[in-house]
């Protein structure tokens, strides 16, 4: 149909490419893995709209290289994949989905910490292995949730969640952000501590913090060394955060005792890198976000933004409105 031309760069969840399809001159990227580079290029160059994932790069090179883009669409949280300054310096709209998967992602770190301190993975290969034999009194022993300590790095949305979690387990609340958070220690008993304190003190320490210039590898060797040696990582945010050689390295050495990643550098993970071979380490695929429900919403949400764009409106959740001012 005719309609403005855009570029999706995956099939998605849900009816929201429909209602896309309708209203735009679509074209659709179908095959199971992303677009590349060429191709993107190419499609970019002729495309009033452009619907992206975190695994598309939507640089200097694809905006010089477009000559009618006006809209693109992030179906993610974070945006580094995008040049938000260049996009705005051009007057293109940029989108996100925020707040949709806030308690889907929440979930799915407390299910990773959960996971790691009571050995769930390790318990189900050692049965699929032939091992269990008997009831053992000193098999697989792990962590308590309740009454120990969380640490969360980073008390945005997902954060404030997953300590409304951690408060539910009577566990000890503390947290670093820029910002006080008063809301959340009333709710919860939350503490706002150092970066350092917030090291030392973890029983288990979760990462939700933005990935930006001062947050790459916010978690390096001298971190990994304060940590407890029975304490575990757990990241679900982006995987520079975590500094990936370190935490092997420290790892091996048992400080920390374990990790639970949903996030790697770089997705997907190398198949021999050093991680994959030790047993405490669970390696999720980037699926925090991922139910059925929140999916199809971070598509609907998506398709939103793009066709808000394309009128030349804000976007329901515009990542720079000064194009708008």
């Amino acid at each position: 149909m005719a309609g403005p031309r855009v570029f999706v760069a995956r099939k998605l969840p849900g009816t929201a490419l429909e209602r896309l399809g309708a209203r735009t001159a679509m074209r659709l990227w179908e095959a199971p893995l992303p677009p590349p580079r060429d191709v993107l290029l190419a499609e970019a160059r002729d495309a009033e709209g452009l619907l992206t994932l975190l695994t598309d790069r939507v640089d200097r090179e694809l905006l010089e290289g477009s000559l009618v883009l006006r809209s693109v669409s992030n179906m993610a949280v974070g945006f580094d994949n995008i040049d938000v300054a260049t996009c705005t310096a051009r007057g293109i709209a940029v989108g996100n989905t925020p707040g949709v998967l806030t308690d889907t992602t929440a979930d799915f770190a407390f299910a990773l910490l959960m996971a790691g301190a009571r050995r769930v993975v390790e318990g189900d290969r050692f049965v699929r292995e032939g091992h269990w034999k008997t009831w053992d009194p000193g098999l697989l022993l792990g962590q308590d949730i309740h009454g120990a300590t969380i640490s969360i790095a980073g008390m945005g949305q997902i954060g404030q969640a997953v300590a409304r979690r951690a408060h539910g387990f009577g566990m000890r609340i503390l947290y670093t952000d820029e910002i006080p958070r008063p809301e959340i220690d009333q709710a919860t008993g939350a503490t706002r501590v150092d970066k350092d304190t917030l090291l030392r003190e973890a029983d288990f320490l979760t990462l939700h913090v933005p990935l930006t210039r001062e947050t790459r590898h916010f978690i390096g060797a001298r971190e990994l060394a304060m940590m407890k040696p029975a304490s575990l990582l757990i990241n679900t945010s982006r995987g520079p955060v975590v500094d990936q050689a370190a935490l092997a390295e420290a790892l091996r050495a048992g400080q920390p005792g374990g990790a639970a990643l949903d996030v790697t550098e770089p997705e997907p993970i190398a198949m021999d890198d050093p991680l994959l071979a030790l047993p405490n380490v669970i390696i999720a695929p980037h699926i925090a976000s991922g139910s059925r429900v929140t999916r199809a919403k971070m598509a609907d949400m998506a398709v939103d933004n793009l066709l808000a764009g394309l009128r030349g409106e804000r976007p329901p959740h515009c990542v720079n409105p000064e194009v708008f001012t």
